[in-house]
């Protein structure tokens, strides 16, 4: 394998609040000859996600949190510099927990081939990738929205959220989205296809705002965000309504969480349904879903759009730009 170390971002400890640049130390690491069964990658695109903040504290969540001195996990699109295992070759392109590194050695059985064209590889990661599945399952698992129905979703210029909206439209319903920018705004209604759409930041209340864009009330909301947006979508939900709890970035990095509406009483009188959901719990049907993602996307159905970083130097500031909104769709590093 000709690289022989990799340059590694490492967690130096606990962040109060939110993270910032001394969360994160850079390093050069040996990288090991592969064995018997494993492969040597070399990294080209990175993924920066919100749930990483959650491992980023000594609370064990649905993952188990990282160790100071550890090196940044997550997922990676690779290619194959060379191969101890006999369904890799060099020059594959795999999708890979290598975390934020540039090159490393895996076992074969954590890789997952990439069929794609080494340009549009980075959908691995998106539309065809985690954030996708989310999306897929999240809203017709565990929201099934029916045709004719409102869905609401937070979020919704993100990389979960806009994927959300579209497959709401393609379900037939009627898709509403809350961003936080006036230019996202109009991504998801002249471009997207979202009916309409709700800069929060520019409305103090909220609820007042999204009632005429949801004039029949809200039968299934897709919650990434939490915070004032869901206090605000919980007072228009409809009879039977389902709430979908996908993420909760507004509070990811709180010292003191403000403590919002308690909706049990909400949920009593509309006998709505509030479940939290982990993509893992999907796993046997990945492929299902995957098949359907990718039909959609190379047809125009769903339209996706990276917020792309370049070099490796800069993925700690890629990882904070998610809580400053500073992504439409995906956020990728591309090394």
């Amino acid at each position: 394998m000709a690289t022989l170390q990799s340059e590694c971002w490492i967690l130096t400890g606990y962040p109060e609040g939110m993270p910032d640049d001394s969360t994160f130390r850079l390093e050069r690491r040996p990288v090991p000859a592969p064995g018997d069964g494993e492969v040597g990658l070399e990294t080209l695109y990175i993924s920066v996600d919100p749930y990483m903040r959650g491992r980023m504290s000594p609370v064990k969540s649905y993952v188990a949190p990282l160790s100071p001195g550890d090196v940044i996990a997550g997922a990676a699109v690779a290619r194959v510099a060379e191969s101890r295992h006999p369904d890799f070759a060099a020059g594959d392109l795999v999708l890979a927990p290598l975390g934020w590194r540039t090159a490393g050695v895996l076992p074969g059985g954590l890789l997952q081939k990439v069929a794609l064209s080494a340009n549009r590889a980075s959908l691995a990661l998106g539309a065809l990738g985690m954030p996708g599945l989310t999306a897929y399952f999240g809203l017709l698992d565990v929201g099934q929205p029916k045709p004719g129905e409102t869905v609401l979703v937070s979020g919704a210029a993100g990389a979960v959220g806009s994927l959300v909206g579209q497959i709401a439209r393609l379900m037939g319903c009627r898709a509403v989205g809350v961003a936080g920018s006036d230019d996202k705004v109009r991504w998801l209604t002249e471009e997207l296809g979202f009916h309409a759409a709700l800069n929060y930041k520019a409305h103090e209340d909220l609820r007042a705002a999204l009632a005429p864009l949801c004039p029949d009330g809200v039968d299934v909301y897709f919650d990434n965000v939490g915070g004032a947006v869901s206090d605000a979508a919980l007072g228009l939900i409809n009879l039977r309504a389902r709430l979908v709890i996908c993420g909760q970035i507004a509070q990811y990095n709180a010292k003191n969480p403000p403590r919002g509406p308690r909706p049990f009483a909400t949920l009593l009188v509309r006998r709505a349904r509030a479940e939290g959901f982990i993509i893992f719990d999907f796993k046997e049907r990945f492929p299902e879903a995957q098949q359907r993602l990718s039909t959609w996307v190379d047809d125009g159905r769903l339209r996706v759009r990276e917020t792309v970083i370049e070099g490796f130097a800069n993925v700690p500031k890629a990882f904070l730009g998610l809580f400053a909104g500073e992504n439409t769709g995906k956020m990728i590093v591309r090394l």
